[in-house]
């Protein structure tokens, strides 16, 4: 089969005879010539396949990737070990050509594996139901926040300033037009102001929504935020590391409404920042409020065990204004990916993944603090990642670990100007002692410059 589709002239003539036009100038009339290019672009002529292919691997090459490069950056998106086998079973023509299980009877072994899925992510967070997936960790809270608006008749949110600034910046996208307030609390020491959250908590507020481990890596103390929103009739939102869930006290025993989280850490690749999926899965109180579609178990006429579509919360078709969310769709291959990533890892597998994540991040602090190059800018414990204060620029701490073949930590300045010469740095199971050592190694030698 041919991969592309080529017009010649000729061809081209004849199309724009039967429309019933002499030229392309022509058919493009109706559009004023002063937007219009009025040149050839520059693009390079033609290439055989064997050039154009030869052309793409030298643009590919130029890339810096975590195969080649050492990858200690995390911030939302992490490099954890994919296994081979994932790669093999999303490739299947019937699950990667699927979009939406509308018709059950010919869409069973799509539908048994968002069921599977929605499963399996129940058990991680503690809820009671999961939707099958929404487009990102970002649009998966802002979700939540409206939902959480609609749930309870209230109109204000209460964000911790310690969540990921991105996912906050979606949320006030959302929320801007929609006539919520936002209000964003402080941290102290790395971990929810909860004095500040107090103060901010009003007879309005319809949810409270933070990040746990937080965008600097702290596991926050769910509970009592838990029953600091829920003595004000308020929900909590959770937005979870599903890893550190394995070992983790899930949010819905801590007293989470709705949790959330961005789930390319499971089997996904970092593919230069997505496709992603967002996780979503709340209490059944909560559960026709959900967005997205929900796939249920069920009976056939004969009592075989069978798989259909059985909420889909959503009213775009005919009533877009009244819709409970104007999300139309799911990742259903990137859920899929988790889903098999899960099942190929187990219970005792994410918790080995989990382990080390945990013990490999903190060996790795205390090599960087004995470098006397670092002090630690929160006390609060962590997960997989961590903040330091380098008393060298991070900028020029980064562009010499590059050279060297590591992707260096986040600088937290971006998006917290008051964290100056703070370094997020993220450590999944893939580190092994040797590249640990190495960036400490390295880091040593920009300080003897």
């Amino acid at each position: 089969m041919s991969r592309y589709i080529p017009n010649t002239q000729e061809e081209r003539q004849k199309m724009l005879k039967e429309i019933g036009y002499s030229s392309i100038e022509e058919l493009f009339g109706d559009i004023p010539k002063e937007i219009r290019l009025d040149r050839n672009m520059a693009i390079p002529g033609p290439m055989s396949e064997m050039e154009l292919l030869r052309h793409m691997r030298q643009l590919a090459s130029s890339n810096k990737h975590t195969g080649e490069y050492t990858c200690f950056l995390g911030a939302g998106a992490y490099d954890h070990y994919i296994p081979s086998a994932i790669d093999h079973i999303i490739s299947r023509s019937d699950f990667y050509t699927a979009y939406t299980p509308y018709q059950p009877e010919i869409s069973q072994g799509t539908l048994q594996a968002i069921f599977e899925y929605q499963t399996m992510i129940c058990e991680l967070t503690g809820m009671d139901v999961s939707n099958a997936s929404m487009y990102d960790g970002a649009t998966a809270v802002a979700e939540a926040v409206l939902m959480a608006c609609q749930a309870t008749r209230r109109s204000q949110v209460v964000v911790a300033r310690s969540m990921h600034p991105e996912y906050r910046q979606v949320v006030n996208t959302y929320t801007k037009f929609q006539d919520i307030p936002v209000t964003e609390i402080g941290y102290r020491d790395g971990m929810v102001d909860m004095e500040a959250l107090e103060k901010a908590i009003t007879g309005e507020t319809a949810a409270v929504v933070i990040q746990s481990p937080n965008f600097f890596g702290i596991i926050e103390d769910i509970e009592p935020i838990a029953q600091l929103a829920h003595k004000n009739k308020a929900l909590l939102i959770v937005c979870a590391d599903p890893i550190s869930l394995a070992i983790l006290k899930s949010p819905g025993e801590l007293g989470a409404d709705i949790v959330v989280g961005e789930g390319q850490s499971l089997g996904n690749p970092l593919s230069f920042g997505g496709p992603y999926f967002g996780f979503f899965a709340t209490t059944q109180k909560l559960m026709r409020r959900m967005p997205g579609r929900i796939v249920g178990e069920t009976t056939d006429k004969n009592g075989n065990r069978g798989f259909v579509l059985t909420l889909q919360t959503r009213e775009q078709h005919i009533r877009r204004e009244k819709a409970t969310s104007n999300i139309c769709t799911n990742q259903a291959l990137n859920a899929l990916m988790a889903t098999i990533y899960l099942s190929l890892m187990g219970r005792e597998g994410l918790k080995e993944v989990a382990y080390q994540c945990v013990q490999k991040s903190h060996y790795l602090y205390d090599k960087l603090i004995n470098t006397g190059l670092f002090t630690p800018i929160f006390k609060g414990p962590f997960f997989k990642e961590f903040a330091l204060k380098s008393s060298i620029p991070v900028d020029k701490l980064n562009r010499h670990l590059l050279d060297k073949g590591i992707i260096g930590g986040y600088s937290l300045e971006k998006a917290y100007p008051e964290l100056g010469g703070g370094w997020l740095i993220a450590v999944t199971e893939k580190r092994t002692r040797e590249e640990m050592d190495a960036l400490v190694e390295r880091v040593g030698e920009i300080a003897g410059e």
